[in-house]
């Protein structure tokens, strides 16, 4: 027998150095490292998207609710009929009338709300509160000069 034909393994170093220069698999320890990333921020895009829309429309709501409570004493008239109004301004969030306080400051008509926002992704558990809020002169009982 030759002597060549029984081979013993390498050394240690000699290993390490082959395996430092194999490419085979690096793609995917690449796209390992990197999709946690990739996902967190994708899903906090998405987290944030949502929290701006709905204090939009929070927004939008109070706003249309003090001004209806201005303008139209009739539709928005007392705290039952804002609150009612304002609910329906939130195109596409689903909140109770009790997320709106309707108020007659020294400003006019003032309308505010608060709603607790829970984000949609879940990823991190936590939830906070968006308000807004909308004060319009009465004009309903403003004179003409």
């Amino acid at each position: 027998m030759s002597r060549h034909c029984f081979s013993r393994p390498a050394p240690p170093p000699l290993r390490l150095r082959v395996l430092v220069r194999d490419c085979r698999g690096s793609a995917a320890l690449q796209f390992a490292l990197v999709l946690p990333a990739i996902l967190l921020l994708t899903l906090g895009t998405i987290d944030v998207g949502q929290a701006m829309w709905t204090q939009s429309a929070l927004n939008k709501a109070v706003q249309d609710a003090a001004r209806c409570a201005s303008v139209t004493p009739a539709t928005c008239g007392n705290n039952t009929q804002v609150q009612n109004y304002a609910v329906t301004r939130t195109w596409g969030l689903s909140v109770p009338a009790s997320t709106f306080t309707f108020t007659t400051p020294t400003c006019g008509m003032k309308v505010a709300a608060s709603y607790p926002f829970t984000p949609m992704t879940g990823y991190v558990p936590m939830s906070f509160t968006l308000s807004a809020s909308a004060c319009f002169p009465n004009w309903a009982n403003a004179t003409n000069p």
